[in-house]
């Protein structure tokens, strides 16, 4: 097959879904089906353009037999508000020229990845003009996560017009697709057809994620963690969905428990500024780099617990990439999420939940698992079982693969031959 992904995120870029995106096509690549992708420099999720890539210029360039081309991009330093949108609409309208420009190639499937939804009419259009089948794929339900998070307006009037122009674009394409079982249900809520609604979990590669013995970790000495300390690690971007703002206030809740437990914080974002200013009076914190690829195994064996925070009103709207790093590590977790939400269901397969913003419940739950290695190690098994059984990267990526060729393949209108793939539990 020919297929045509456009997408605001992209390999390398080493968090979130850039590195989804990457994984899935290199897999569809090494089936044998011939790759395009339109796509931005990456700059996720630092905000800033890596390197010595331009925001304003198009590229050209290959990675593992995949032909991509870089569009220009905006990407502003603070990402608050409509600097959002005009971040968004600037990929949106550099990125249809590029797209326009695969007419001739004729791809049998456009797919489109949101985020960006505002660049996802450009698939529609590139989709009706070569007779190619059409497919959204949702990692982040992201106006109305932007609406409910306080990121952009929440007039009424304004929360109509999106919601009635989502539902047309919606309805446009012959497939919708994704992350969780709670996602799916919110997709038929905005009228999309159960024909049309697919499951694609994100995964993990559990040959490249795996437990290591915490006593030889580097990363442990480089920081100078001791074999007694125990390690807390939040990994990831620092942005308003992640709730990074609660990490001090644990960090104030565990100050009176000695200097055995250690807060390692590691990513980049619009939030890490002001954190590491708060942080300056906590000696139990430390700060780490964004890791490159082939340290990710070792940072994720640098911790005894994983911390997942997460905001009350993004809990059904994301399903966090990470958190099947996390548990592929062989190490529990401690996950903010209000009871029967997506991530609560996980949390029972991953470790402990504890409410969202509430730092004493995450420090209590951090003081219990401290305390008690056994049960860490036993969670931390049960977790890794769990990935293995239902998000290994062959599992999902196979039968995704089998969905593209059905699709592909059927004549009849849209939507008739799709089936839901089965939860994956």
């Amino acid at each position: 097959m020919r297929i045509l992904i456009l997408g605001l995120n992209f390999s390398p870029e080493l968090t979130g879904i850039g590195q989804y995106t990457g994984q899935m096509a290199e897999f569809l690549s090494d089936q044998g089906h011939e790759l395009h992708v339109v796509t931005t420099p990456p700059y996720y999720p630092q905000w800033r353009v890596d390197g010595d890539y331009r925001w304003w210029r198009y590229r050209q360039e290959e990675r593992s037999g995949i032909r991509i081309t870089r569009c220009p991009l905006w990407v502003p330093r603070s990402p608050t508000g409509w600097k959002r949108v005009v971040h968004l609409s600037s990929f949106a309208l550099s990125s249809l020229p590029a797209v326009l420009s695969q007419v001739k190639w004729k791809p049998d499937l456009v797919m489109a990845i949101a985020p960006a939804i505002l660049s996802a009419p450009n698939a529609v259009l590139i989709a009706k003009m070569t007779g190619a089948k059409s497919w959204l794929h949702i990692q982040d339900f992201e106006l109305e996560a932007g609406l409910q998070l306080g990121i952009l307006s929440t007039q009424r009037s304004l929360r109509r017009c999106l919601s009635v122009l989502e539902a047309r674009l919606l309805g446009a394409f012959d497939v919708v697709s994704t992350i969780s079982h709670r996602m799916c249900d919110r997709l038929r809520d905005k009228g999309v057809s159960e024909k049309n609604i697919v499951f694609l979990p994100n995964w993990v590669d559990p040959d490249r994620l795996y437990p290591l013995d915490r006593k030889a970790n580097a990363l442990r000495r480089e920081l100078g963690v001791g074999d007694d300390n125990v390690v807390v690690l939040y990994s990831g971007s620092m942005g308003r969905k992640q709730g990074i703002e609660l990490l001090i206030g644990v960090a104030q809740a565990l100050d009176s428990c000695g200097p055995e437990i250690v807060m390692v914080i590691c990513g980049d974002g619009p939030g890490l500024s002001a954190l590491k200013r708060v942080a300056r009076d906590h000696a139990n914190i430390r700060f780490l780099g964004l890791q490159p690829e082939d340290r990710l195994n070792e940072l994720l064996n640098l911790s005894d617990i994983h911390l997942l925070p997460q905001r009350k009103e993004a809990s059904d709207l994301v399903m966090p990439s990470k958190l099947l790093g996390m548990m592929a590590s062989g190490r529990p977790s401690i996950i903010a999420a209000p009871g029967g939400s997506e991530m609560a269901a996980v949390a029972t397969e991953a470790g402990l939940l504890v409410p969202p913003g509430d730092p004493q419940a995450i420090a209590d739950a951090i003081l219990r698992l401290a305390g008690n290695p056994d049960e860490r190690r036993k969670m931390g098994e049960t977790a890794r079982s769990y990935v293995l059984q239902n998000r290994s990267r062959h599992t999902v990526l196979a039968q995704f693969e089998a969905n593209l060729k059905e699709l592909v393949a059927s004549s009849s209108p849209k939507g008739s031959s799709q089936e839901t793939v089965p939860p994956q539990r």
